[in-house]
C-alpha cells in the first residue's frame, strides 16, 4: 500500500466518500473487512489484496476508498472505539460507575482483538488523531460519563487519560497471559518452571523467592482473576485520583 500521496496528506475522514455513482463500498464494510482478517489471522496477514477478496472487489478498485496505511490504521481504530461505545440505556447515572463502565467496555473490546494493542498504539498507529466519528464520539461519551464528578475540566480531561493509559496497559499485559495460557506458547511451561526453579536456586533472587512462596503468587498469573484485578486496580486509580485532585483544590 502506498504510504503517501495527495490524498495521504490528508486524514481520512476530512475527504469525501469517493465521487460519482452511489460507492460500491462504505468505510465501515471495509474496516469490518479488514477486522475479521486481523482476528482471524493477525494484524500482519491484513493487505489490500485479501480485504478485496473478502468483500468480492479487485484490489485496486479499494484505493478509491483507502489511499494509505494510515488510512487503513484510522478505520480500523474507529470501528474499535465504535466498539467501545457503551449503549446508552446501558450507561449507570453515578459518574464514578459510569466511567467504570467505559472502561470496562474499553478493555472488553481490547481483549476480543489481542492484536489491536501492539498496532494501533506503536508509534506508527500513534500516529492516527482518533478524530473518526467513533472517536470523537466515544470522547464525548467518556467526558459525558464525568459529568457531576467534582473534578474542573482540566482534571477530568487528565483523569480519562489516565484511565485510558491503564486499560490499554491491562490489555497489553492481559493479553500476553491469555495467550500463553490459550495454548499458543511456544515454549512448554515445564521448561520455563524448570528454568525459573534453577536460578531461584542459586539464592540470587530472595524477594522473588518469598513472593512465589507466598498464597497470592498464583493470582498474579492467573488468565481466570484478571477482571478482578482490572476492577481493584480501576477503583484504586479513580479513588486516589479524586482525592489527589481534591487536595490539590484545597490548597
Amino acid at each position: 500500500m502506498a504510504e503517501s500521496n495527495a490524498a495521504g496528506d490528508t486524514p481520512i475522514w476530512a475527504r469525501p466518500e469517493p465521487a460519482g455513482r452511489r460507492p460500491r463500498f462504505s468505510r465501515e464494510q471495509i474496516a469490518a473487512a479488514a477486522l475479521a482478517i486481523a482476528d482471524a489471522e493477525g494484524f500482519e496477514a491484513v493487505s489490500m489484496r485479501k480485504i478485496a477478496a473478502a468483500l468480492g472487489a479487485g484490489t485496486m478498485s479499494l484505493y478509491r476508498y483507502i489511499a494509505t496505511k494510515a488510512d487503513l490504521m484510522a478505520l480500523l481504530d474507529d470501528a474499535l472505539l465504535g466498539e467501545a461505545l457503551v449503549p446508552e440505556n446501558e450507561m449507570p447515572p453515578g459518574w464514578r460507575e459510569a466511567l467504570a463502565t467505559v472502561a470496562r467496555r474499553t478493555r472488553a473490546t481490547l481483549l476480543r482483538h489481542t492484536w489491536a494493542v501492539h498496532a494501533l498504539y506503536s508509534p506508527e498507529g500513534a500516529q492516527n488523531e482518533r478524530a473518526g466519528p467513533n472517536g470523537l464520539r466515544h470522547f464525548e461519551q467518556s467526558l459525558a460519563a464525568l459529568d457531576g464528578a467534582p473534578l474542573d475540566i482540566q482534571a477530568k480531561s487528565e483523569l480519562l487519560a489516565i484511565v485510558d493509559d491503564y486499560v490499554i496497559g491491562h490489555a497489553l499485559q492481559a493479553g500476553g497471559l491469555i495467550a500463553r495460557f490459550g495454548g499458543s506458547r511456544t515454549i512448554p511451561a515445564s521448561v520455563i518452571e524448570e528454568f525459573v526453579a534453577a536460578q531461584l536456586a542459586s539464592g540470587e533472587y530472595p524477594h522473588v523467592q518469598e513472593l512465589l512462596a507466598g498464597p497470592s503468587a498464583q493470582s498474579l498469573i492467573d488468565p481466570d482473576r484478571l477482571e478482578e484485578r482490572f476492577e481493584h486496580g480501576l477503583r484504586l486509580l479513580i479513588d486516589g485520583f479524586v482525592g489527589s485532585a481534591s487536595g490539590r483544590q484545597s490548597d
